[in-house]
């Protein structure tokens, strides 16, 4: 690929080779690179914080016209760029059928996100779309090529060992074109000749020299603000489970993405709002509860796809020594201001100098919004959280215990009447909250270290091992 508005070579080369699948791009991508050492979370969280780098140095870049080709569900969500680029996809072929369930599901889960959803039809899903095979893997990859700037992004790697591939170098992205472009020609030629012709009407190819530069550490930064439960779970191939539980699963994949787009967008402006100075305080202060529901909201459906994922693949815990008392302490504030909102109070009962326990203290955070989060869900206003964590023998017992206001009966603090979707989802009719379901928060609290009890009411039991010198 030329830079530096050298005359252009044929992009594509199609020898009379197999059809090129996407795990070859990831490899040819990989060249050269030494093994990551990222776990499944981590990396997925690395994903997410290059997507978001990207497109905001293309829309620093102002840019106007490009491509962009990507699996196995669209990366970019970026309404101005996605308003200019032309896209491929290369979906599974049951795309189109969770699309039209996930269409179909808010009115009848109460997430209140149908306009969301029409409003990004005229963008988001506005480009061709392919069928993605089963030995192409389920790892993202994303080309964009653009005037001012040319990057191919991948996660790669097994188990342990997961890394983001980010390459700008021409060597690179010529020979993932060429793969595409046979890929393409073999597929669906005439998509073949709209991407040349597409790429041919981009003119001279340049690029900054230093993106790779300013890549890595920003993605440093938007590491330390992200939530920790951000992020893009890999696609479950239709042969991988039989029956309906499968199709569960993909469809907990597109309603994931379909929420998660629109909020990440509404974010991302808010954070780029509350840097100017001359907003009055009042409107500064609505932003900020803007982003705080936006994050609340990303970090509950990330959450709810981690429990998919375990129910797909359960994994063998990876749990270390982790101070219980410590990380409720610290995360006690943020969840009063959100209870706030609410009218909701929440109240603290740790005992001090409690042993520490064996768990996984990063995924544990999000977990334990998310058993708050659970247990507030439609109370009434006044209504308080006792939040108690205390030694029990060889474990620690972490409690949590709903007071409802004034002289209201028992029947009103009665567990909300759910409904099961699926394995993982419960819903409640009442309020239109959806949550995972008991089975699901039982085993994700395993997954955890955690023994969870659900009482009665709302209440609910957590113990977790004590970590010893032999652990």
């Amino acid at each position: 690929m030329p830079v530096g508005g050298a005359p252009k070579p044929p992009l594509f080369r199609w020898p009379p080779l197999n059809s090129p699948t996407f795990t070859d791009l990831r490899e040819r991508l990989a060249e050269g690179m030494h093994p990551g050492q990222c776990d499944e979370i981590g990396v997925r969280r690395l994903w997410w914080a290059a997507l978001d780098t990207l497109q905001q140095e293309l829309i620093r870049l102002k840019v106007t016209k490009g491509i962009w080709l990507a699996a196995p569900l669209p990366a970019l969500h970026e309404p101005q760029l996605l308003q200019h680029l032309q896209g491929w996809v290369w979906a599974p072929e049951h795309l189109d059928q969770l699309r039209r369930g996930v269409a179909a599901l808010p009115a009848r889960l109460g997430l209140h996100i149908k306009g969301s959803m029409e409003a990004k039809s005229e963008g988001l899903f506005n480009y061709q779309r392919l069928a993605l095979r089963h030995n192409d893997g389920q790892d993202p990859v994303l080309l964009v090529i653009t005037p001012s700037l040319q990057v191919a992004l991948a996660l790669y790697g097994k188990p342990q060992q997961r890394q983001l591939l980010m390459r700008c170098d021409p060597t690179s992205l010529g020979d993932v074109l060429s793969l595409v472009g046979r890929r393409l020609k073999e597929q669906s030629p005439n998509d073949a000749e709209q991407l040349h012709a597409a790429l041919e009407a981009l003119g001279p190819l340049h690029s900054d020299e230093q993106f790779k530069e300013r890549f890595w550490p920003s993605i440093a930064e938007r590491l330390t603000v992200s939530a920790p439960a951000l992020m893009l779970q890999p696609v479950v191939s239709p042969e991988t489970k039989p029956g309906n539980a499968s199709d569960d699963l993909n469809l907990l994949e597109a309603l994931t993405h379909e929420v998660r787009t629109p909020l990440a967008t509404i974010r991302t402006l808010i954070r780029s709002l509350v840097r100017r100075k001359d907003l009055p305080d009042l409107v500064m202060k609505r932003l900020q509860q803007i982003d705080v529901e936006c994050s609340e909201q990303i970090d509950r459906f990330g959450l709810i796809f981690h429990a998919a994922e375990l129910q797909r693949q359960p994994t063998e815990a990876n749990l270390a020594r982790t101070d219980l008392e410590s990380i409720l302490r610290s995360l006690a504030p943020g969840w009063r201001e959100q209870l706030k909102r609410r009218e909701i109070s929440l109240s603290l009962d740790l005992d001090r100098g409690l042993p520490t326990v064996m768990s996984d203290s990063h995924r544990l955070e999000a977990m334990l919004g998310g058993l708050i989060d659970r247990s507030s869900r439609g109370l009434p206003g006044g209504s308080e959280l006792q939040l108690g964590l205390q030694a029990a023998g060889a474990r620690v017992k972490l409690q949590l215990h709903v007071v409802l206001p004034g002289s209201a009966t028992s029947s009103a603090n009665a567990s909300p009447a759910r409904e099961e979707l699926g394995t993982v989802l419960s819903w409640d009719p009442t309020t239109g909250s959806l949550q995972l379901s008991q089975d699901a928060t039982r085993q994700m609290m395993a997954s955890l270290g955690g023994r969870y009890q659900p009482r009665r009411d709302r209440d609910l039991t957590v113990f977790f091992p004590v970590h010893n010198d032999a652990d």
